[in-house]
């Protein structure tokens, strides 16, 4: 049965180093991802989706004017674009800080000199805001790529993005201030929605993928407790909604179930020791879906 063309949701793949996270979360969400001979048109295992591979950039500019419905691409370049989005999830990929650094020997205690200053970046509009937001004495230089190593004979202080700051610190680079936080998420054409459909369609696609990123920051854990420690332990237990408790055969004791998060696992262990459990398993989730 042939899907009408206005009900059809104009999807934008990334390009380059975004790919790879994406593309894998659609194929943990059980959606695969068949890309063509030229690598530019994939095709969804979703019916009604038009797909295709673009520079994060682009998606950005292609969204904004409407070219296409939804895309993935880092917030970083939505800000820097300017561009009217709607933001319908944050997949945590990629995530990185836009900051301004400068060379640790011009700094005045800890602060940029009240000086004449050159400001190197490939964000230019985020750059030329935070100088004005500043009210810095500065001149901004556009650079492409490898703006790190521009300080200090080219350039008093850069804005660049940073995931871990060791790229920073090795070209002796100091953090003065951070601008925003970035990461890839999935944005929309505000009109993206108005189109029952393709709304209903975008929706299914979130919770698809959102269970995802749900399942990847918890886990299942199962742990036994006697009947007269059950309630101190269930106090100190997170969940999403409330543990699954039944009793164990022949014993006056439980077992307890409970989807927590990841991130709590070394202090909640031994928590849960402590408060009387024992006979602790752990696995992973595939997806959850609230």
């Amino acid at each position: 049965m042939s899907v009408n063309q206005t009900d059809i949701v104009r999807l934008a793949l990334p390009k380059g180093r975004m790919q790879e996270g994406v593309f894998q979360l659609f194929g943990d969400a059980g959606l695969k991802i068949r890309v063509d001979e030229r690598g530019y048109r994939p095709v969804v295992s979703m019916d009604g989706f038009d797909a295709k591979i673009l520079k994060p950039q682009n998606i950005v500019g292609m969204l904004h004017a409407g070219a296409r419905d939804i895309g993935f691409a880092g917030a970083d370049w939505v800000g820097e674009l300017g561009a009217e989005l709607v933001e319908l999830m944050d997949t945590t990929l990629d995530p990185v800080r836009i900051v301004a650094a400068a060379p640790e020997s011009l700094l005045v205690d800890g602060h940029l000199p009240a000086r004449p200053l050159v400001v190197a970046s490939e964000y230019e509009q985020l750059t030329r805001r935070w100088i004005a937001k500043r009210g810095l004495d500065a001149t901004f230089l556009r650079s492409w790529g490898a703006t790190e190593v521009l300080p200090p004979e080219d350039a008093d202080v850069i804005v660049d993005n940073a995931a871990t700051g060791s790229t920073l610190r090795a070209n002796h680079l100091a953090i003065v201030e951070e601008l925003m936080t970035s990461s890839t998420r999935l944005f929309a054409n505000p009109h993206a929605m108005d189109n029952p459909v393709r709304r209903q369609r975008i929706e299914d696609l979130v919770v698809l993928l959102r269970s995802v990123i749900e399942a990847r920051n918890r886990v299942i854990l199962e742990v036994n407790v006697g009947a007269a420690d059950l309630e101190r332990l269930i106090a100190v237990l997170p969940c999403m909604r409330q543990p699954t408790i039944a009793r164990l055969h022949g014993e006056d004791a439980y077992a307890v179930k409970a989807a927590v998060p990841r991130k709590d696992l070394p202090t909640l262990i031994p928590l849960l020791r402590a408060s009387g459990g024992s006979d602790i398993l752990v696995a992973r989730l595939a997806q959850i879906v609230p």
